[in-house]
C-alpha cells in the first residue's frame, strides 16, 4: 500500500466521522457497470465543495486492495448492489490529486514528470517481481510491463483532474503537454479496468474535438445518470432539516436551485454549514471573493450584463453550451460566459429550455454584490423602463438590507415574491 499505488482507506474513514454524512454510496453501482468495458472512461466535472472529492475517497476505499474496508459501508446503500463484494477491495488502484503536485505555477513545468516519478516509484515496490522497471520510466511504460507480467490490470481515480486549466490559463503549451499526457496514459492502454476523474470543468477542446475523447462527461450541463450523487437532493436536505430542527423552507430559499436530470440539488458545502450553526448566511461564496465571479461577468459581450439584470430579476436567459471550449480563457460571445459560470456553479442550467438562471438566494447575493457599483449605474437607468426590470432595481438599491442581522435574528428582503419588493421583510433564524 502507498499514497497513491493501493492506498488506504483513512480518507474516506475522516468523511464518516463527519458531523453529517449523507449516504452516496450507490454510486458505486454505476462505476461497477463500467468496469472492464468499451465505455470505462468517467469525467464528473461539478462546482468546487460539491462532493467531488469525498466520491473519489469512497470510491478509492472501495476499490484498492492497500485497506480492508468492509466495516466501513456496513448499513449503505452499496451493500445492496449486486457485486458489491466482488469489486470490495479486489483492484489495484492509482489514486492522483493532480492539485497535490500543482501548489504554485511553479511546478507547472516539472508537475507531470513529478508525478509519474512518484507513481512509478511505488509501483516498483508494489510489483517488486518485475523488476525491468526503472525509476525513470513513463507511467504508461510501466503500467503496460506489469500488466504483461501479471495480467492486473489498474482502477484510476483522479481528483482535480482540471486544475492545471485553472491554474495556468494562458499557458497553452502546458496545457496540451498536460493532454498529451493523459491521452498516451489511457488510449487504447490495456492496463485500463476503468478511470474515473472528476474537475471542476468537463475535457478541453481544441476546435470541435478533445485530445481525450475517450471520456464520457457527466457536467453540470448534461449529469446524465449521476445527478443525485453529488450535492444533496431535496429528499435528503429535508430529512437532516427534521432530525436538526431546522427550518426547511429557509434552506430551500437559501442554497437549492440547482437543476440536474430531473432532481432538485442543493450546495452541500453551505447545507452543511447551515445545519451544523444554525445560521442562514452565504458559506460557499463566502471560500471566494466575489471578485471571481466580476472578472467574468465584466466582460464587455453584446447583451451580457442586460441578461445578468434580468435574471437578477427572476428572468432566464437561452444560451448555447456546445460551443464552449472548456477553458476559463476562450470566450467569443456571452454564452461562453455564463457556460463556464454554470461549471463554477454561480449559474444553473435547464437542459430541457437551454436557459440558465440564477439558482437560489446565496448566488444572488454574489451577482448583487458585483452590480453595486458605478459602472452599472447607466444600464441600470436604461433598463428601468419595464416592470420586470423596475423591481430588479429595487433590489440592487436595497442590497444592504440583505444580510442585515442582529442577534437571533435576520432581516432579508423577499426576493421570490413581488409583493413583498420595497419593503423588508423580518424573519427568525431557526
Amino acid at each position: 500500500m502507498g499514497i497513491y499505488v493501493n492506498p488506504r482507506n483513512v480518507s474516506f474513514r475522516k468523511i464518516l466521522n463527519g458531523d453529517i454524512y449523507i449516504d452516496k454510496t450507490d454510486l458505486i453501482s454505476q462505476t461497477n457497470d463500467k468496469i472492464d468495458k468499451p465505455d470505462c472512461f468517467m469525467c464528473v466535472s461539478r462546482p468546487r465543495r460539491f462532493g467531488k472529492s469525498m466520491a473519489a475517497d469512497m470510491l478509492t476505499a472501495y476499490y484498492s486492495r492497500g485497506c480492508k474496508s468492509g466495516e466501513l459501508f456496513v448499513g449503505r446503500k452499496a451493500e445492496k448492489i449486486p457485486g458489491f463484494l466482488k469489486h470490495l477491495n479486489h483492484h489495484n488502484v492509482i489514486r492522483l490529486d493532480v492539485q497535490r503536485f500543482l501548489e504554485t505555477k511553479r511546478d507547472l513545468d516539472t508537475f507531470i514528470v513529478e508525478m509519474e516519478s512518484a507513481v512509478v516509484e511505488e509501483l516498483i515496490e508494489e510489483f517488486s517481481d518485475c523488476s525491468d522497471i526503472d525509476l525513470g520510466a513513463r507511467l504508461k511504460t510501466a503500467l503496460g510491463k506489469i500488466f504483461k507480467k501479471t495480467e492486473q490490470g489498474f482502477i484510476f481515480v483522479i481528483d482535480e483532474w482540471d486544475c492545471v486549466f485553472r491554474i495556468a490559463k494562458d499557458r497553452k503549451e502546458i496545457q496540451k503537454e498536460y493532454l498529451d499526457f493523459l491521452r498516451g496514459l489511457f488510449k487504447g492502454a490495456e492496463y485500463v479496468e476503468l478511470a474515473y476523474m472528476t474537475g471542476i470543468l468537463p475535457i478541453k477542446k481544441y476546435g470541435e474535438h478533445s485530445a481525450i475523447n475517450m471520456f464520457g462527461e457527466y457536467s453540470m450541463v448534461d449529469a446524465k445518470n449521476l445527478s443525485q450523487y453529488f450535492g444533496f437532493t431535496s429528499e435528503e436536505v429535508l430529512g437532516q432539516c427534521r432530525m436538526r430542527g431546522v427550518d426547511y423552507k429557509e434552506i430551500e430559499k437559501w442554497y437549492d436551485g440547482y437543476s440536474l436530470g430531473g432532481f432538485h440539488i442543493y450546495n452541500p458545502k453551505s447545507v452543511v454549514d447551515a445545519l451544523i450553526w444554525k445560521k442562514i448566511k452565504s458559506y460557499w461564496t463566502g471560500t471566494e471573493t466575489y471578485e471571481a465571479l466580476k472578472v467574468y461577468i465584466d466582460m464587455n459581450f453584446d447583451g451580457l450584463k442586460e441578461a445578468v439584470i434580468q435574471m437578477l430579476g427572476g428572468g432566464r436567459c437561452k444560451i448555447n453550451t456546445r460551443k464552449f471550449q472548456n477553458d476559463m480563457t476562450t470566450f467569443i460571445t456571452k454564452d461562453d460566459v455564463f457556460t463556464l459560470l454554470i461549471h463554477l456553479g454561480y449559474l444553473t442550467y435547464d437542459e430541457k429550455t437551454e436557459e440558465v438562471y440564477i439558482p437560489n438566494q446565496e448566488i444572488t447575493q454574489e451577482f448583487l454584490n458585483v452590480v453595486d457599483e458605478p459602472a452599472w449605474d447607466g444600464l441600470i437607468q436604461a433598463l428601468n423602463r419595464s416592470e420586470e426590470l423596475l423591481y430588479s432595481r429595487i433590489m440592487i438599491k436595497r442590497i444592504k438590507f440583505i444580510n442585515v442581522s442582529f442577534k437571533n435574528k435576520s432581516f432579508r428582503k423577499d426576493l421570490t415574491n413581488k409583493k413583498n419588493y420595497g419593503r423588508v421583510v423580518e424573519r427568525p433564524i431557526t
